[in-house]
Protein backbone atom coordinates (compact mmCIF):
# COMPACT_ATOMS: atom_id res chain seq x y z
CA UNK A 1 0.00 0.00 0.00
CA UNK A 2 1.32 3.45 -0.84
CA UNK A 3 2.48 5.57 2.08
CA UNK A 4 -0.32 8.11 1.61
CA UNK A 5 -3.09 5.59 0.84
CA UNK A 6 -6.10 5.38 3.16
CA UNK A 7 -6.14 2.49 5.68
CA UNK A 8 -7.11 -0.93 4.29
CA UNK A 9 -10.39 -0.95 6.23
CA UNK A 10 -11.41 2.33 4.61
CA UNK A 11 -10.42 1.06 1.15
CA UNK A 12 -12.39 -2.17 1.68
CA UNK A 13 -15.43 -0.19 2.77
CA UNK A 14 -15.22 1.92 -0.41
CA UNK A 15 -14.88 -1.22 -2.53
CA UNK A 16 -18.07 -2.67 -1.00
CA UNK A 17 -19.95 0.63 -1.31
CA UNK A 18 -19.11 0.78 -5.04
CA UNK A 19 -20.54 -2.66 -5.78
CA UNK A 20 -24.07 -2.80 -7.19
CA UNK A 21 -26.85 -3.94 -4.84
CA UNK A 22 -27.07 -7.16 -6.87
CA UNK A 23 -23.40 -8.07 -6.25
CA UNK A 24 -22.54 -11.58 -5.11
CA UNK A 25 -19.78 -12.83 -2.83
CA UNK A 26 -17.98 -13.88 -6.01
CA UNK A 27 -18.18 -10.29 -7.29
CA UNK A 28 -16.71 -9.02 -4.04
CA UNK A 29 -13.93 -11.63 -4.09
CA UNK A 30 -13.11 -10.75 -7.71
CA UNK A 31 -12.91 -7.02 -6.99
CA UNK A 32 -10.77 -7.58 -3.89
CA UNK A 33 -8.33 -9.85 -5.75
CA UNK A 34 -8.19 -7.46 -8.71
CA UNK A 35 -7.32 -4.59 -6.36
CA UNK A 36 -4.68 -6.70 -4.58
CA UNK A 37 -3.16 -7.78 -7.90
CA UNK A 38 -2.92 -4.19 -9.12
CA UNK A 39 -1.29 -3.12 -5.86
CA UNK A 40 1.25 -5.98 -6.09
CA UNK A 41 2.07 -4.93 -9.65
CA UNK A 42 2.54 -1.31 -8.63
CA UNK A 43 4.81 -2.37 -5.76
CA UNK A 44 6.88 -4.50 -8.16
CA UNK A 45 7.17 -1.57 -10.54
CA UNK A 46 8.20 0.85 -7.79
CA UNK A 47 10.84 -1.65 -6.62
CA UNK A 48 12.24 -2.09 -10.12
CA UNK A 49 11.12 -5.73 -10.44
CA UNK A 50 10.27 -5.41 -14.12
CA UNK A 51 10.86 -7.41 -17.28
CA UNK A 52 11.02 -5.65 -20.63
CA UNK A 53 8.22 -6.68 -22.98
CA UNK A 54 10.76 -7.60 -25.64
CA UNK A 55 12.60 -9.92 -23.22
CA UNK A 56 9.38 -11.60 -22.14
CA UNK A 57 8.25 -12.12 -25.73
CA UNK A 58 11.65 -13.60 -26.59
CA UNK A 59 11.49 -15.92 -23.54
CA UNK A 60 8.01 -17.08 -24.60
CA UNK A 61 9.07 -17.55 -28.22
CA UNK A 62 6.72 -14.89 -29.53
CA UNK A 63 7.86 -13.01 -32.64
CA UNK A 64 7.07 -9.34 -32.82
Amino acid sequence: MAANAPPLKQQAHALVENLPDTATWDDLAYEAELRASIERGLADSESGRLVAVEDLMKELGIDE
